[in-house]
């Protein structure tokens, strides 16, 4: 119980944090709200459950580095419960004689759970803290190599120090403080430890006790006070900004699906993101919510193979601008300067595979990769800047509809010799197969093609090809930041789509079916489409395929990032490989964890940067499994890893779409 002049001053100060918090929260509010667009405030009724289901279990964190994510947890865990300590410290500290939820089950459960979280946090803080300053994981850091703001470098560890001293000094007041009134009271079978505690102060007079317990309760609550004005610009305002991530974000129907943009619109003056202003209001508040715990460069492949793109040091970049130029923005004055001068250099912008390996593995659902695409096409559209290996297939895409610069008169050859109809020869097909670019022009990925022909004849499939009118989805061009080529090309191939009218479209190219399924409704093409494993699935279970199981095989599956992370099929291109007999051995990094190819992104245009060159990484862990060949579900994968199997030598693994696998075992009737 509080003196009067300690809750007069007790009150004063509460009054004055009040004060300085308020006009903290409206200056983020502002600031976040000068980024494009508004909220959907009806998402977030929507998502509310699911959000702070994943708020309170922590679910996203735990996807890697289990045994920080334990302490991590010790520690947030016990912090939310310390929301309703503190509230019920302060009521005992006004209210004479009161408990707070009583003396029954309730607060008996209520003291037990604070015992058991105040040592819980204690524990964590201090593992973390060791973790970080002690142990020095090289994890939370970045590469020299890298744009990261100076003030970063020293400042993430500098934050972390105080926050982590704050919350051992706050809850350990608190732990403290509870041990001297225990003393005075007597033991509490619901607070075990701090009763053990408790006893070495036997000896203290009553007095004593008393003026402990009111500096303990004191340094408490009084570190929360001075804490929470400088709590909005620490890092660790992501508790606060986590829960809006996952309530706001738009709908997509994939995680890679990116918003189309309004050329017929003469109002528009900037297409793309050239400053943080011309981020949308989810971006800018990315970087609130972002952790800096740097998981998503960990998962990042340009990072892991020398690159300088960093997608954590990006989020940090915008983080750290806000802190020395957040009054600006607040303000509505123009940002001082462009993102590629302080958030991400050029270079770092065109290394991105678009893979989406930083969303999935980002625990509060931050999104760098669209901040890096949207740059991109600020570059592309406004500045007319981009790598000039990308003018060859911009050209092709240009003049003859295709990356490859192959003509349409030849876009047949591939079928010399099979029975492929095109919809001039059957226009009432069940299925109109997508056939894509790739598998129509590379020499490899043609062989892709005549598999999945003969596949669906031995199945007796209803289908049809576009022939020479079927042209590149521009899944290339909108990912390079070309999306004005990107829009003529998917508003004719729309046109194209609906006058044909297709029932189904089965697509050989994750690529092309992440674009057609996603991307295209954007332009008022709906369709039912499918890739060509859930396709083979389908008619394997239906039992119109025959095979064999003979000369059985060691095989590892890579998957696509299109088909995988950004569509969620994980399970198709394994059972097929599974129905063959194959003896599956999956890589270190597989299913939503996969590591790319190298080619997504429109990299498979362009000579890469950096260390080492991605698709050579990927087929060198495909080969520790020990497999004799590596399977693929992608065009572009197959392209980038045959390359590197021919770069491996003599005995490295060949490397086989799922088709090819199942063409060789099919038997003939």
């Amino acid at each position: 119980m509080l003196t009067l002049w300690e809750k007069i001053l007790f009150t004063l100060a509460l009054l004055a944090t009040a004060y300085a918090t308020w006009k903290a929260i409206v200056r983020l509010i502002r600031i976040i709200g000068r980024g494009q667009g508004k909220p959907d405030w009806a998402l977030a009724r929507k998502r509310l459950g699911e959000a702070l289901l994943k708020t309170i279990t922590l679910r996203p964190t735990w996807k890697m580095r289990p045994i920080p994510t334990i302490f991590h947890a010790m520690v947030a865990w016990g912090f939310m419960y310390y929301v309703v300590i503190n509230l019920g410290d302060v009521l005992e500290g006004y209210l004479p004689n009161f408990r707070f939820l009583g003396t029954g089950t309730i607060g008996n459960l209520y003291r037990l759970g604070g015992d058991l979280l105040s040592v819980s946090v204690l524990i964590g803080m201090s593992a973390l803290l060791l973790r970080r300053f002690v142990f020095k994981d090289r994890a939370l850091g970045t590469r020299e190599n890298v744009l990261l703001n100076p003030k970063a470098r020293k400042g993430i560890n500098r934050d972390s120090l105080i926050v982590g001293l704050f919350i051992l000094f706050h809850v350990g007041s608190r732990f403290l403080g509870q041990t001297f009134a225990i003393a005075q009271e007597g033991a509490d079978p619901y607070q075990p430890f701090a009763t053990a505690v408790a006893s070495l102060w036997a000896g203290l007079s009553p007095t004593a006790l008393t003026v402990a317990h009111h500096l303990a309760f004191w340094t408490a609550l009084g570190l929360i006070m001075l804490f929470i004005p400088y709590f909005p610009y620490s890092k660790h305002i992501h508790l606060f900004f986590v829960p809006f991530n996952f309530m706001l974000k738009p709908e997509r129907r994939s995680p890679g699906e990116l918003a189309p943009l309004d050329f017929e619109d003469e109002s528009i003056e900037q297409f793309g993101a050239t400053r943080l202003e011309d981020l949308q209001w989810y971006q800018l508040m990315d970087a609130y919510a972002c952790i800096m715990c740097f998981r998503c460069q960990e998962a990042c492949p340009a990072y892991n193979t020398g690159k300088v793109l960093s997608p954590a040091a990006l989020e940090i970049n915008k983080r750290y601008f806000f802190n020395y130029e957040g009054d600006r923005l607040a303000n509505g004055e123009e940002t001082s300067q462009t993102l590629t001068e302080f958030v991400i250099p050029e270079e770092a912008v065109w290394a991105c595979t678009s893979c989406g390996a930083c969303v999935e593995v980002c625990p509060v659902g931050n999104e760098p990769m669209r901040d890096i695409m949207d740059i991109r096409r600020s570059l592309v559209l406004m500045e007319n800047t981009f790598p000039k290996q990308w003018e060859t297939a911009f050209r092709g895409m240009e003049r003859t509809m295709n990356p490859w610069n192959v003509p349409s008169s030849e876009r047949m050859k591939w079928a010399e010799g099979l029975k492929v109809p095109t919809v001039e020869e059957n226009p009432n097909p069940d299925v109109l197969w997508w056939v894509g670019c790739a598998p129509a022009t590379d020499s490899r990925a043609q062989k892709v093609a005549r598999a999945f022909a003969k596949v669906l004849n031995a199945a007796g499939v209803n289908y049809a090809v576009l022939g020479e009118q079927e042209a590149c989805c521009g899944d290339s061009a909108r990912r390079a930041g070309n999306e004005y080529l990107f829009f003529e090309m998917a508003s004719a191939n729309v046109e194209m789509l609906n006058e044909v009218n297709p029932r189904r479209i089965v697509t050989t190219c994750p690529h092309g079916f992440h674009t057609l399924k996603n991307e295209y409704p954007q332009f008022g093409g709906n369709y039912d489409v499918v890739h060509h494993s859930q396709f083979v699935e389908e008619l394997l279970k239906e039992g119109k395929i025959k095979i064999d199981k003979e000369g059985l095989e060691k095989i590892t599956f890579h998957d696509p990032c299109y088909l995988g992370r950004h569509n969620g099929e994980y399970d198709a291109p394994r059972f097929v490989l599974e129905q063959v007999g194959a003896d599956l051995v999956e890589m270190e990094h597989t299913r939503n964890k996969s590591f790319c190819c190298g080619a997504g992104g429109a990299q498979i245009w362009k000579e890469e940067e950096g260390d080492q060159r991605i698709n050579l990484t990927r087929f060198a862990e495909a080969q520790e499994t020990g497999a004799e060949t590596v399977a693929v579900a992608c065009p572009f994968c197959m392209i980038m890893l045959n390359d590197a199997s021919k770069a491996a030598g003599e005995g490295a693994p060949a490397v086989k779409d799922i088709v090819e696998i199942l063409a060789e075992h099919l038997v003939e009737d």
